[in-house]
């Protein structure tokens, strides 16, 4: 009771101007991070959206004065972002756990907080703003997943294995007021601490701290956690190497380092698309064929041309009555078109992408659905991207079951490995990825379970008793089928 009436004062004095609120999230001494990079953040997230401000605004002057316009796009950032996050992750992954019924708790989990679906949109995010994080909590129903942007998360401190505290921003209007969420990932020793904060605000500064009861009355200020061994949330980044900031732990950007091509590609859509608005038809009639004319009879006016008609320009000089001229330009389709294509290549070149993955046939985007080489670039682009994306699978298991014990909801083994498999069908044909491993199993190039994992995408455990199960079976063939396949039945002549 006394820390609300504190809160309340606080809120009258903050109101009278007596006291000044924290002007911004980053006036915490305890974050390190250099705040310009989230302006670098909000310009990729613009971009996205497909509105940025210095790109889209323009100004230009006419005989009316000056006048401004927003500049169509072709959205880039949107299509790359969505493409590679497509090519990596969809529902035909396969994430395998060696224990079976801690596989089975897991997967419930990923099926009720519906995680296909939501990793690959967070994972298109992810591309485009540099990173997105996942975090673990739970309520009466079980182990909860929550999906945080990169633009809402700060972290505090980092080593090698990755981020290991951070504080997530979550800003919520009500009515006239912002309230900003803060919720602080520490680690005090051992302990893992959560703390959460609520600060109120009129208007763009971070405001004054007020109760957490004003928007979350079942929520707790601070949760300490013993026997965690890693922190309840995982951030992902693109594999790509932060350029911009190499001591900073966020991601940048797949397209952090393509602006200028970005700019220059929206550039030329909007010209080819003023090309048809600028190069519309035009005929020089005399200004004396678009007068009015009287009729004596009726007393209406008539109009040999209509004057609202675009195509006819009215022109006062020495042409003869009957004279109608067709001064038309020819529109330059063909050179726009070339001109789009050679900046979707470079854009390609500059994001991982082969050349001619994205390609302008004058009415939109394509992007190539061939079956893509293995040795193609955007196929060791996947590549690369799954690695970290694998291993942030990896630790989200290792999250859910920190969870899931934390409020024993299931337990989980001492030991187990988690294996992905991704969809590969894009780039292989599984046939022949299968024929490939048994030809080397036949040549005795490998042994018999390391086909069986590479072709099932299997833990080395699943694998080893998928193979214990198939020598089973071949123990109990019949003897025609020993005939049938050649083989030569222990004991036998």
């Amino acid at each position: 009771m006394f820390k609300n009436l504190i809160a309340r004062i606080r809120q009258v004095m903050y109101r009278m101007g007596l006291i000044r609120g924290i002007e911004k999230v980053f006036d915490r001494k305890e974050i390190p991070i250099d705040e310009n990079f989230y302006d670098l953040i909000d310009k990729w997230k613009a971009l996205y959206s497909g509105y940025y401000s210095e790109f889209h605004d323009i100004e230009y002057k006419t005989i009316s004065g000056t006048k401004k316009r927003r500049m169509a796009t072709l959205n880039m950032p949107k299509v790359v972002s969505q493409e590679l996050a497509t090519l990596i992750f969809n529902e035909k992954c396969e994430i395998n756990i060696s224990d079976q019924t801690f596989e089975q708790n897991v997967k419930d989990v990923f099926k009720r907080n519906n995680f296909y679906k939501n990793f690959q949109h967070y994972l298109e995010y992810g591309f485009a703003l540099g990173g997105t994080v996942i975090k673990g909590y739970a309520d009466k129903t079980g182990v909860k997943l929550a999906y945080v942007t990169a633009d809402c998360f700060i972290p505090l401190s980092w080593d090698n294995t990755g981020i290991r505290e951070g504080v997530f921003v979550n800003d919520i209007k009500r009515q006239n007021k912002r309230y900003t969420h803060l919720e602080w990932h520490l680690w005090e020793g051992s302990e893992y601490v959560i703390r959460n904060e609520l600060y109120e605000s009129n208007g763009a500064d971070l405001g004054v701290r007020v109760p957490l009861d004003t928007l979350f009355p079942d929520l707790e200020e601070e949760v300490k956690i013993q026997n965690l061994t890693r922190p309840l949330f995982v951030y992902i980044k693109p594999n790509t190497a932060n350029n911009i900031d190499p001591q900073n732990p966020l991601g940048i950007s797949i397209y952090a380092n393509a602006l200028d091509t970005l700019k220059s590609l929206d550039i030329a859509f909007d010209s080819f698309q003023r090309e048809f608005r600028l190069g519309k038809k035009r005929i020089i009639v005399p200004e004396a064929a678009i007068k009015v004319a009287i009729d004596p009879l009726t007393g209406k006016g008539h109009r040999y041309f209509d004057a609202n008609d675009e195509v006819y320009e009215a022109f006062n000089f020495d042409l003869d009555n009957d004279v109608i001229k067709d001064i038309s330009v020819e529109l330059r389709v063909e050179e726009h078109i070339d001109a789009i294509n050679a900046h979707l290549n470079t854009l390609a070149m500059q994001i991982g992408f082969s050349a001619g993955t994205f390609t302008f046939d004058g009415q939109g985007v394509k992007t190539a659905t061939e079956v893509v080489s293995e040795n193609s670039k955007t196929f060791r682009t996947k590549q690369s991207h799954e690695t970290v994306i694998e291993a942030a699978i990896q630790e989200l298991v290792d999250v859910i079951g920190q969870v899931a014990e934390l409020y024993g909801f299931f337990s989980r083994p001492a030991e187990y490995e988690v294996t992905v498999t991704f969809d590969d069908s894009v780039a292989q044909d599984k046939n022949a990825d299968a024929q490939y491993w048994i030809n080397l199993v036949n040549n005795r190039m490998a042994p018999r379970k390391l086909a069986i994992q590479r072709i099932f995408g299997l833990s080395e455990e699943e694998a080893a008793a998928m193979l214990e199960e198939i020598q089973k079976e071949q123990q109990t063939v019949t003897a025609q089928a020993i005939d049938l396949f050649g083989m030569t039945q222990s004991g036998g002549e």
